[in-house]
């Protein structure tokens, strides 16, 4: 319907034994960066699957009252992140 909003993915159940990704603070490193996926961002955390200078990388932004935090994970080959990605989505990674 006009006017009505795309919801993303959302993310599952963080499962017990997860792996940890190793958040860092945004850094701008090339002047584009295009989505290819993201997650609903009904909710106070969500992430996006990124793609700029021929890697890729995961964003997450959390929002909390008025304040926006942004991180990234590594940047690295596509077939690593999206394997990464795949994990976010179910929970085996956060």
């Amino acid at each position: 319907m006009p006017g009505e909003r795309h919801h993303g993915h959302h993310v599952g159940v963080l499962q017990a034994s997860h792996q940890l990704i190793d958040w860092r603070p945004t850094v701008p490193r090339a002047d584009r960066v295009k989505v290819k996926e993201h997650t609903c961002d009904c909710r106070a955390t969500f992430y996006e699957l990124c793609r700029a200078g021929g890697l890729m990388f995961v964003r997450r932004t959390h929002r909390l009252g008025g304040a926006v935090a942004v991180h990234e994970s590594p940047w690295e080959l596509s077939q690593q992140v999206e394997a990464l990605w795949m994990r976010l989505l179910i929970g085996s990674a956060r």
